[in-house]
């Protein structure tokens, strides 16, 4: 049987977010396993080592867990039930930190935004602040957060796992 994670669904017109499940390894090792997706993520290596996707998403059902992730599930109106992963990081004093990646068949669509915007106005862990960072070379992801009403705080770096270096980052917050 499948644990039950105690994370809220968040419902928007067009697809779900909802908790990780098992049978969501396949998908999601497709989509993050592209090097465009990885390469735009801190966190994700490429190539794809075995039992990484396994074990993101054992932490991500996990009762003692630090990030709640969405997958961004479309199977209402008849897509993928992974077009792409949403995640909130918890931080200190009532703050987190919003990341996503979008698989390549959902780019330009609106998706990202949607779903950025979902999880801000659900707030689901009552949030006072949400952060985010880009990679300076991804400003379709800075469009989405200033979209959705963040506000550029200022450059700094992230090391990406996937690139194997520091890459320069713009850095958003959006007070709640």
């Amino acid at each position: 049987m499948e644990k039950i994670v105690s994370q809220e669904c968040i419902e928007t017109e067009r697809f779900d977010l909802r908790p990780l499940r098992r049978s969501d390894q396949g998908m999601i090792e497709l989509h993050s396993g592209d090097a465009r997706v990885a390469q735009m993520t801190t966190s994700v290596p490429h190539p794809l080592p075995p039992g990484s996707v396994e074990a993101m998403i054992s932490r991500a059902m996990s009762d003692q867990r630090d990030e709640d992730i969405w997958a961004m599930d479309g199977t209402k109106q008849g897509r993928s039930e992974v077009m792409g992963l949403i995640s909130l990081q918890k931080m200190d004093r009532n703050q987190s930190e919003v990341s996503y990646w979008v698989a390549p068949p959902y780019w330009n669509t609106g998706l990202a935004s949607e779903a950025v915007q979902a999880l801000v106005l659900a707030n689901p862990t009552s949030n006072q602040t949400m952060f985010a960072c880009v990679f300076q070379d991804n400003p379709a992801s800075a469009r989405v957060l200033t979209h959705c009403g963040f506000e550029y705080l200022g450059d700094a770096e992230n090391y990406s796992v996937a690139r194997d270096r520091a890459v320069p980052t713009w850095t958003y917050s959006r007070k709640l």
